[in-house]
């Protein structure tokens, strides 16, 4: 019994080790956080990479493994720069301040919250790498590299980090109560309006829509997809920016919305084609993410599988009107997918978020919200992020093709980008 005691004491000296130290720090917060800051970094490094890479034609495989690559430096060093400081910086209710340029206030012993401020930092910067990413499934296969480079870089800061501050930040979004959890505005719709409007500025890729693209390596898509699905568990669990019981009902409502997606997207195409495809199903799983993306942390399990099936029904239809109807050449499916479920799941946040709806209640809205009220800061906040991403891209690219030109010639991208941008194949065939 005295050793058992002994045990018990032991034990508790340990404690503190995990718990609050004398200067406020949360042990179990800050390793959690840790741990979800690298499984954001694996989303674009190298999940997005190979998702998006085995999308394209063989002779574009490179070209979109070293965009991402390139865009996760690029965004990096511009994170520390200046966009930290102008996301989370106090500044005015529209962007932020140069008080932390080059990070000049961040220490090893400064707090945001119960964690460094430093682990605080690099866990948003995981987020403002894999935005402009996800842009480049819009113009894949036919931009320049040294143009995509600027874009990028110019579109961080002009529209990502100002949105960032908006909802995020402290911004007037945020004062309207805007409930985005994880990025449903900051991220999806912001990268699905992106890639849309440079696909429409671009033009299409030559040969399309009467020749087929297909995937060259749908291996390679599976494999990245797996990885986007696991690492989506720091981005929505980590953004309760706590271990505790957010985080953990935000990884439940994540994983069981990848799953209804995934299966909607399949059930779609079975009923077309009268059979499903790999495609689909890790399509249809993305979906899901998104859409689920701004929900996480306010709704429960049984909102989170109606969110699932109506990401995989509303997105599969997008993707088809959009292709087939419109002829828009959007090259991996960003807007449908991104840009329509992040604004798909930030709507649906004012129905399931309440808690008077049984089975599917969520955590509750704010007192004295409605869900029509709520709803109505919600579309604000979606109409608002998509409407000022579509203009300023808009400048952006056009500003970048007078200065470099965007897009590489017709016998560079029958060649192919590996070759041409890069001096280099993906495959030695």
């Amino acid at each position: 019994m005295n050793r058992n005691y002994l045990k018990l004491g032991a034990a508790a000296l340990l404690l503190p080790s995990v718990a609050f130290g004398d200067d406020g720090l949360n042990g179990a917060n800050t390793a959690w956080i840790l741990t979800a800051t690298a499984l954001v970094l694996l989303m674009t490094l190298p999940g997005l990479s190979l998702f998006y890479g085995g999308l394209v034609r063989v002779k574009n495989i490179l070209s979109v493994l070293m965009q991402c690559f390139a865009i996760t430096c690029v965004a990096s060093l511009l994170w520390l720069l200046v966009g930290y400081s102008l996301a989370f910086g106090e500044g005015n209710a529209f962007i932020g301040d140069f008080s932390n340029v080059l990070l000049g206030s961040v220490t090893e012993v400064g707090l945001s919250g119960d964690i460094p401020e430093s682990v605080f930092v690099m866990f948003q910067m995981t987020f403002a790498i894999i935005t402009p990413a996800l842009i480049v499934g819009g113009f894949a296969e036919r931009m320049r590299f040294s143009s995509m480079l600027v874009f990028s870089g110019i579109w961080l800061l002009a529209v990502y980090v100002p949105i960032t501050h908006w909802v995020w930040g402290g911004g007037w979004l945020a004062q309207m109560g805007l409930l985005d959890f994880a990025g449903g505005t900051v991220v999806h719709v912001t990268a699905g309006v992106a890639a849309v409007v440079a696909a429409m500025v671009m033009g299409p890729r030559h040969g399309f829509p009467t020749q087929p693209m297909p995937p060259h390596n749908m291996t390679m898509t599976i494999t990245g997809a797996g990885l986007l699905w696991v690492g989506w568990f720091g981005f929505n669990a980590g953004s309760a920016l706590a271990a505790n019981g957010d985080a953990g009902m935000a990884m439940l409502v994540t994983h069981i919305s990848a799953a209804a997606g995934a299966l909607t997207w399949m059930a779609c195409e079975w009923a077309k084609f009268g059979r499903p495809s790999a495609l689909g199903a890790v399509t249809g799983m993305v979906a899901g993410l998104g859409t689920i993306t701004p929900a996480s942390g306010f709704v429960g399990p049984g909102g989170a599988l109606v969110i699932g099936i109506l990401a995989g029904f509303v997105c599969y239809n997008a993707t088809v009107f959009l292709k087939q109807r419109l002829k828009i050449d959007d090259s991996l499916d960003v807007f449908p997918v991104h840009g329509v479920g992040g604004a798909l799941g930030t709507l649906l946040v004012a129905i399931f978020a309440s808690a008077g709806l049984g089975l599917f209640s969520g955590q509750g809205l704010a007192e004295g919200a409605t869900i029509a009220s709520q709803f109505q800061v919600q579309l604000i906040g979606v109409l608002a992020s998509g409407a000022y991403t579509a203009g300023v891209t808009f400048g952006i690219l056009k500003i970048v093709d007078m200065m470099l030109g965007l897009r590489v010639s017709q016998d560079d991208e029958t060649e192919g980008l590996d070759l041409n941008q890069h001096n280099e194949r993906g495959y030695d065939l």
